[in-house]
């Protein structure tokens, strides 16, 4: 049976069918347009400075699934996640400045690849400690321990043990020509913004499988009810700490990814509010939704953007205003909250859900 829409007068006739991933030829041909605009039309023919600003919505967004996770399908709050990019971020550094590589994984390209992987390994077992408490403790004590692990891994670890190793000081410099992929030198913005595109796809494709697995389910029925997921038989401590790990190792990615977008890394790059920013994209975009992770980063991304494009000529009359743009960018942030939660609590996830909806069941929209 040909599909063209769903859900009006078509119906899956078997499980693959009604588990797959694009499932008709407008879902399809609507995907192939977006992977054309993200991998072809921005890069090709955006100037240096949106597509910077298009890799700053990638990053956002890979620090943001990891949030999503564990606040949106297991229920876990945190408000630590800048730890654990940090984490993946030095890792990631460290493998390619200090490790005495063979000349042939020099050659070829293979040190900061094989850095991604050591660093999604390192902050997710980073995360799963921090975790640990999980099994015990829930709602406000949980927060609490995810905000020692901010302050124990970035401002006293890192800023006072890792950032001195080599005589550096606070700062790794990473000379041009130092991150590299395969023949290909990552030192321009449309190099560092192709990077970031094809992370960010893989992330969202394992994390889409993920949710659709066991493990998601669980996550799911732990979010709803800890004690009805336990009395049914999952084991909610393993699942909680899986959840950490995911989190942890989708938040090394983003970390290590974030080594080619910087000559210099910097404790100063993983402040406490970051971590409050990403559970902010989460609100904004949409609890408990992949959509809302890269909508929420789209737009707080695009408005602050737009906003410093619009402080910048009422400087010339008030110049305290680019001063104190940062406090301007804050106030913005938490407007931006309280709107939504008021507004549109459900986040632009369930805005675009509706206008999808919308055109699928027309002319039966109603």
């Amino acid at each position: 049976m040909s599909h063209v829409w769903l859900p009006c007068g078509d119906y899956h006739q078997t499980y693959e069918e009604d588990q797959g991933w694009w499932q008709t030829t407008f879902i399809k041909t609507k995907m192939v347009l977006l992977l054309l605009v993200v991998f072809v039309g921005i890069p090709q023919f955006l100037d240096d400075y949106w597509i910077s600003v298009g890799t700053m919505v990638g990053y956002t967004a890979m620090g943001a699934l990891g949030v999503q996770l564990l606040i949106g399908y297991a229920g876990l709050i945190t408000l630590g996640h800048a730890a654990f990019i940090a984490v993946g971020a030095y890792t990631s550094t460290l493998m390619v400045l200090q490790v005495p590589w063979p000349q042939f994984m020099i050659d070829w390209g293979l040190a900061y690849p094989v850095s991604i992987l050591a660093a999604a390994v390192t902050a997710g077992i980073w995360s799963v400690l921090f975790g640990l408490p999980s099994a015990k403790v829930k709602g406000f004590y949980l927060i609490l321990t995810t905000m020692a692990a901010q302050f124990i891994t970035v401002d006293f670890i890192l800023t006072q043990y890792v950032s001195q190793i080599g005589g550096r000081g606070q700062a790794f410099s990473l000379p041009p020509g130092t991150i590299k992929i395969g023949p290909w030198i990552i030192d321009t913005e449309t190099e560092v913004y192709y990077t970031m595109a094809v992370l960010i796809t893989l992330m969202v494709i394992v994390l889409a499988n993920l949710l659709r697995s066991k493990a998601g389910r669980a996550w799911v029925a732990i979010r709803d009810n800890d004690i009805a997921a336990e009395a049914l038989g999952i084991n909610i401590v393993w699942y909680k700490l899986l959840a950490f790990f995911v989190a942890g190792a989708m938040a090394g990615v983003a970390g290590a990814f974030w080594v080619s977008n910087t000559a210099a890394l910097s404790p100063e790059h993983f402040p406490w509010f970051w971590s409050l920013w990403l559970v902010g994209v989460i609100l904004i975009g949409g609890v408990g939704s992949i959509h809302g992770a890269v909508f929420g980063s789209i737009f707080m991304v695009v408005v602050m953007e737009l906003l410093q494009m619009a402080v910048i000529p009422l400087s010339i009359y008030y110049p305290k205003l680019l001063m104190d743009f940062a406090f301007i960018k804050d106030m913005a942030f938490g407007l931006a909250i309280c709107a939504f939660l008021i507004y549109e609590p459900n986040g632009l996830a369930y805005r675009w859900w509706q206008i999808k909806n919308y055109f699928n069941l027309w002319p039966f929209s109603y």
